[in-house]
């Protein structure tokens, strides 16, 4: 009698692979369903925003060397084009991390379960939601880049997603444990193990259509968009469609075989630490000039347009580019020259340096005496002829010749 006690304690007393694989389940579909709402209803997409707040707070050397490392291994493994190889490394890593997490706080819970013998499964679920929801919120409402919603609209909604999610794993781990099962009711083993298996069959299904459904029609929600974008995209005429390069007729042509002088918009490298660039609405956007400055201004992309067009060819590469890699690209640009707009800033005679801020809150600092001996130094909205694309700083970027092409300025006070 006590060994069929003790086996069928050892039945109904889970271990660590049960949890593990309902807390996976589980938090699979919380992904998928973050990815759905994201792509249809353009919610915050809390993996990314996680991973691009965490890149923000972490040592900047630490970053590069990631940056870096990953740079050289796309590059020994032959793994394809580093740009786009890294960029979807970079997004891999953040859906790891958020996954990862939610597994770990699901066998924590598990394990609270299984000492303590709790029904209350909802309340600590939830509880367990508040703990991974909250700080959630909190980055959603302050620093997502992925969001076409309203900060507080994308705050409830984060929230409420991790609230249902803790209460689900909550339920599913109490009954996995078999804790709701009535006192002095003791099933036959071989009925506890189908019990058991059923449940997690039932689960596993429900999951996996959960996940594989917002994945799927999340994914064809950004395609059509894609498409919309390439459509539009399309009908401008490039530059390069009806002009020769400047040294087309140069008795030194390229060697066959090697990179084009020109690199072709599609081709364009990018590389940068955010899991997507950050979503700017022409209307609303403006540069603020702040400061040392006799009277703040805010320039709209019209305002910059009136000044006679600077067009200049440029070089552009990633300071983690190996050599013979493909983080390097030529195009003409189109903007104007930070050196003509300075007068009608009017700065104050105190003032030596510029301090710029992109829209994702990276900043460089420029000396005026640089900009004064370097007409080259520019804001550039075009390229090609055509607008800016998002991934490559729609729809404002800053040029410094020999130090990089910063995207998305927002914000330039005179120090």
């Amino acid at each position: 009698m006590s060994a069929r006690n003790a086996d069928m304690k050892n039945i109904r007393e889970p271990g660590l692979l049960g949890a593990l694989l309902v807390a996976s389940m589980i938090s699979a579909a919380l992904l998928g369903i973050l990815f759905f709402a994201w792509r249809v209803a353009g919610m915050p997409f809390v993996p990314f925003d996680t991973f691009d707040w965490l890149t923000r707070v972490l040592p900047g050397r630490l970053i590069a060397f990631g940056i870096g490392t990953m740079v050289n291994i796309i590059g020994v493994l032959n793994l394809g084009p580093i740009a786009a190889t890294a960029k979807m490394a970079e997004q891999a890593m953040a859906i790891a991390i958020l996954f990862i997490a939610g597994v770990v706080g699901g066998v924590i819970l598990f394990l609270v379960f299984r000492a303590t013998r709790s029904r209350y499964g909802l309340t600590v679920g939830l509880a367990l939601g508040v703990v991974f929801g909250f700080p959630a919120m909190l980055i959603s409402l302050h620093a997502s880049a992925t969001a076409n919603v309203g900060p507080g609209a994308g705050a409830v909604w984060v929230l409420a997603a991790f609230l249902v999610w803790g209460a689900v794993l909550g339920r599913a781990e109490q009954q996995l444990i078999g804790i709701a099962q009535p006192t002095g009711q003791l099933a036959e083993p071989a009925v506890e193990r189908i019990d058991r298996r059923r449940f997690l069959v039932k689960l596993g299904g429900t999951t996996a259509l959960i996940t594989v459904a917002g994945a799927v029609v999340g994914e064809l929600a950004e395609a059509r968009r894609r498409e919309a974008v390439m459509k539009a995209g399309g009908e401008l005429m490039r530059w390069s469609a009806t002009h020769p390069l400047p040294n087309a007729n140069a008795a030194v042509q390229p060697a066959l075989g090697t990179r084009p002088e020109f690199t072709p918009l599609e081709r364009h490298y990018r590389i940068d630490i955010n899991t997507i660039p950050p979503k700017v609405d022409e209307h609303e956007w403006r540069l603020k000039i702040t400061g040392l400055v006799e009277k703040p201004l805010a320039l709209t992309m019209d305002d910059l347009k009136r000044y006679y067009p600077m067009h200049q060819f440029v070089t552009l590469s990633c300071i983690s580019n190996p050599v013979g890699g493909d983080l390097i690209g030529t195009q003409c640009w189109t903007g104007v020259s930070v050196q003509r707009l300075l007068p009608d800033w009017r700065l104050k005679p105190g003032a030596t340096h510029l301090k710029i801020r992109s829209a994702d809150q990276f900043f460089e600092v420029v000396s005026l005496d640089a900009i004064q001996a370097d007409p080259r130094i520019m804001l550039t909205y075009a390229w090609d002829g055509v607008p800016l694309e998002r991934e490559h700083g729609f729809p404002l970027r800053i040029y410094i010749p020999d130090v990089h092409g910063m995207k998305q300025p927002k914000w330039i006070e005179s120090i």
